[in-house]
């Protein structure tokens, strides 16, 4: 191989490692496998936040939270509008934070969530190395 064959181009040398794929796995094996440790999941965390953000109606609870907290702070009840502010800029920060676990949570109680998160790649599953 010379200097200008890329290294993809190289042959097995550049092949991914069967370990190292995603599978697919039906809803009901990866419930089953997934506390003892059988797959191992890599999730994409913007893409998770966007996700469980519209899963949740997270716009539709804290843009009214903040309204509100910002009309109660200009008709002169400050104290009451700063907390109305803050618990809508708080809740989309924790989200923000807490995305990828929230999306697991969602992922194991529901099928449509777990397939729509591997068709949307939020997430891949792979089989867990021993």
């Amino acid at each position: 191989m010379d200097d200008t064959t890329p290294s993809n181009e190289a042959g097995a040398a550049g092949a991914a490692e069967p370990e190292t794929l995603a599978v697919a796995v039906p809803y009901q094996e990866f419930k089953a496998g997934l506390p003892v440790g059988r797959f191992r999941l890599i999730v994409n965390p913007e893409r998770a936040y966007k996700y469980v953000r519209h899963r949740l109606y997270l716009n539709g609870i804290s843009i009214p939270l903040l309204g509100t907290g910002v009309a109660l702070g200009l008709t002169g009840y400050l104290i009451p509008g700063t907390i109305f502010c803050v618990l809508g800029f708080g809740m989309r920060w924790f989200v923000k934070k807490e995305a990828p676990k929230i999306l697991l949570h969602l992922i194991q109680n529901d099928a449509k969530v777990y397939y729509e998160s591997i068709e949307f790649e939020i997430m891949e599953v792979r089989l867990a190395q021993d």
